[in-house]
């Protein structure tokens, strides 16, 4: 019997950091067999959000592991296909995410915290629960519009009574997204959608919440309290009352100032293999916490669509550029027909010009472009090493 060696719970900084990368899709060969379910199910979590430039942030995030995987096979691997039952759900974790469908019964402690919330955002009306559910019930699959309305006005949070009464059976696990249609939900009844032997709230709070955390470490590789109670959105108490039981081991890591946690099995084997360059979402898990991507990558990155114009620095939807397993500039893209236009370009230093001319022409490439335009260099002096790099990969 082969004995195993035993885990190194003292972590350089760079070991850290090649942890993390692993643990997200980024370093290694990355399993093209699973695709985008794939995916889903070893992050944990997608996030989802409305503003789509290149694509919308749930099909970046696949894209930026696997490369240019079809969109419509992104659509297929996250909401219900035909007959089929929906292979993930829309519901509140890091933000609005889709989750794996396997973990529905490790969300009940969190429908049963909105099932006693005292306080919402939007008044409900009389009667507007129980008709929202029996019209699906009667019709099956809607929109809000079919419901009877989104909003009440053009406003974007002004909802008519059926959305407010629609998403908070969705809240609390009555009802499910089943597909997005043009970006609006299409709703129907869980007991409808969900498969049967996952549909209950059995599982206990401890036992939802030590799963989830169990589950951010593993998507993490290694992080500390604060990353733990970040993925999912968990309170920092509900981390201490089961990281004991979550089978993630505590560990030291160089220059990380609070203790940390890191999934065993990531600590047996050196990270190895090929680092993917790309450019990320800014909604991907690997940098959606601002602390925890100062403290891995040096980098400091901030979402910008929603600041004034005259304020930004890097632009609307600025994009991190990931290389050789480092964070090496940022690029804010558009589209111009079948031009990708990099509105603005931030590097570090001449040697990031190659992987962020490659992170650009790949993702043309994906978006049916046929050309890319860059439009400005933070530094003036590399604009021409880039434009002349991405003139030879374009050629």
């Amino acid at each position: 019997m082969t004995t195993l060696p035993r885990p190194s719970t003292d972590l350089s900084a760079a070991e850290a950091r090649r942890i993390a990368l692993r643990a997200q899709g980024f370093l290694g060969a990355p399993d093209r067999r699973s695709g985008v379910r794939g995916v889903l199910r070893h992050l944990g979590a997608v996030q989802l959000d409305t503003i789509s430039v290149l694509a919308r942030s749930h099909e970046l995030i696949p894209y930026a592991r696997l490369g240019a995987v079809g969109r419509a096979t992104v659509e297929d691997a996250y909401w219900k296909s035909g007959a089929e039952p929906p292979r993930a759900f829309e519901y509140w974790s890091h933000a609005a995410c889709l989750l794996p469908i396997e973990e529905w019964p490790h969300f009940a402690f969190r429908r049963r915290a909105y099932r006693a919330r005292p306080h919402w955002n939007h008044e409900l009306p009389d009667g507007a629960y129980d008709q929202v559910v029996k019209q699906l019930r009667a019709q099956g699959p809607l929109t809000a519009t079919d419901l009877g309305g989104a909003k009440r006005t053009s406003d974007w949070w002004d909802w008519s009574g059926a959305k407010v009464a629609v998403e908070r059976a969705l809240m609390y696990g009555e009802v499910v997204c089943v597909e997005r249609r043009g970006w609006k939900r299409v709703y129907d009844l869980a007991e409808r959608a969900i498969p049967t032997a996952l549909l209950h709230d059995e599982l206990d709070d401890a036992e939802c919440l030590r799963r989830l955390v169990g589950l951010a470490g593993r998507s993490l590789g290694v992080g500390t309290r604060a990353d733990l109670a970040d993925y999912h959105r968990l309170k920092g108490e509900q981390v201490d009352a089961v990281i004991a039981d979550s089978g993630l081991v505590p560990v030291t890591v160089e220059g990380w100032s609070k203790p940390a946690w890191a999934d065993p099995e990531a600590l047996t084997a050196p990270p190895r293999g090929r680092h993917r360059t790309t450019l990320l979402s800014p909604f991907d898990s690997l940098v959606w916490e601002r602390a925890r991507t100062e403290r891995i990558f040096g980098f400091t990155h901030r979402l910008e669509a929603y600041v004034p114009k005259p304020q930004r620095v890097h632009g609307y939807f600025a994009m991190p550029v990931l290389a050789g397993g480092r964070l090496v500039g940022r690029v804010d893209p558009a589209r111009e027909g079948r031009t990708l236009v990099a509105k603005q370009v931030t590097l570090d230093g001449p040697k990031a010009v190659p992987a962020v001319a490659q992170a650009l022409v790949e993702a043309a490439g994906w978006v049916d472009c046929t050309d890319v335009r860059v439009e400005r260099v933070d530094a003036p002096e590399l604009r021409e090493p880039l434009t002349a790099e991405l003139s030879r990969a374009l050629a």
